[in-house]
């Protein structure tokens, strides 16, 4: 059971009680909608379906349960509470019960501002980090069931109902020796800095997220996790590839602020400037020359002056696509330009130069706007 609590920003969140299936799904509760979200790369043929309640890792285990992954496998206290201080940050570690052996096993895949992480100890433990500080942790249980407190809030947690924990609240943990979690890492400036730019004004308190999520429940953010495991799995050197994990953090962080709650949720963008031509044709000409480098539509809308809302309707109004999309339009055509140069040998390679960490839907997306594939392309001018 969630209990409904009151945070020291003055948002007060609703409880999240067990939820039998004759009353069907929850509804979707966050207010605030993101155009990251809605044109950022879409991982909807990887998202699992909404109505398979089973805890499916998708590919988890090909991701998070391989040797590569693999930061330590230990029975003993010291070692494990050091080597997950390494990843999370220094905390007390205690075993529950005198009958209790650790069996402890972390697998860890950094993705820049962002890491995917797998835990378990094998055994009752107690975790008691205080504060993150710098940054955000979503901990997902696929197996077992654990207690967080964060702050004044609290929550049962269970393969079913995550946790979101917001960075300045006290957090202490009681984890059973069944619990297996399923982990993701974001930097706390990383998320301050996305949703500064959606707003188009500064903080004036704490990014705090209601602690207690039913993650399965949530189609954007299943689908998210599915194309981050899918991508992981497909390219083990991804963290190598900047401009592909930059795009990873900045739909992470979109995707953050878009289905979970949190305490700038109803918080309405800044009307403090209107999209012009002139701001358009501005982030225009900027993508032209900087199309090969990482582009957030934060930074865009720092460019143009206005805030990210504004920045997206001026390009709809003018251009009929988002500033991302017409960001992939401009790379897909310099990827085109490189295959049918005459000097390209490897597609792969190209796809994964300007962005485009998903060589399926790449072949696919290049095919509807090109009419043939890659490689006859590269076929037919090599």
């Amino acid at each position: 059971m969630l209990n409904t609590m009151q945070s020291d920003a003055g948002t007060s969140w609703p409880s999240v009680e067990p939820r039998s299936a004759e009353h069907g799904p929850a509804q979707q509760s966050p207010t605030f909608r993101s155009p990251a979200e809605r044109s950022a790369i879409r991982p909807d043929k990887a998202c699992p379906s909404a109505a398979d309640s089973r805890p499916a890792p998708w590919r988890i285990d090909a991701v998070l349960a391989m040797p590569a992954q693999q930061l330590f496998a230990s029975g003993d206290l010291d070692e494990a509470r050091s080597m997950v201080g390494r990843v999370m940050r220094p905390h007390l570690l205690g075993v529950v019960g005198p009958r209790q052996r650790l069996d402890a096993r972390m697998h860890h895949q950094p993705l820049g501002e962002v890491s995917l992480n797998r835990l378990r100890y094998g055994a009752d433990v107690e975790i008691r980090p205080g504060p993150l500080e710098d940054f955000f942790l979503v901990q997902m249980p696929l197996s077992g069931t654990a207690t967080i407190e964060s702050g004044p809030q609290r929550v049962d947690s269970t393969p079913e109902v995550a946790s979101v924990v917001s960075p300045d609240d006290d957090l202490a943990m009681r984890w059973a020796d069944d619990n297996d979690q399923f982990m993701l890492r974001i930097g706390r400036s990383l998320l301050e800095r996305t949703l500064v730019g959606h707003l188009g004004v500064a903080l004036d308190r704490p990014l705090r997220f209601q602690l207690g999520f039913r993650w399965r429940e949530c189609p954007a953010w299943r689908c998210l996790m599915a194309y981050l495991l899918d991508c992981s799995a497909q390219h083990a050197q991804l963290a190598e590839h900047k401009l592909i994990v930059h795009q990873m953090e900045q739909l992470v962080a979109a995707t953050l602020l878009s289905a979970l709650p949190h305490n700038y949720s109803n918080t309405p963008a800044s009307r403090r400037a209107a999209v012009l031509p002139r701001h358009v044709r501005c982030v225009q000409d900027y993508l032209q020359a900087h199309a090969h480098e990482p582009v957030s539509a934060e930074q865009l809308a720092r460019i143009a002056g206005v805030s990210v809302r504004s920045l997206y309707a001026g390009f709809k109004e003018f251009l009929g696509v988002s500033p991302m999309h017409y960001l992939r339009d401009l790379r897909m055509e310099r990827a085109r330009a490189e295959l049918v140069s005459g000097e390209c040998q490897n597609i792969a390679g190209v796809a994964l130069r300007w962005g485009f960490a998903h060589l399926g839907r790449f072949s696919t997306s290049y095919k509807a706007r090109y009419g043939e594939s890659p490689s006859q392309s590269l076929r037919r001018h090599g």
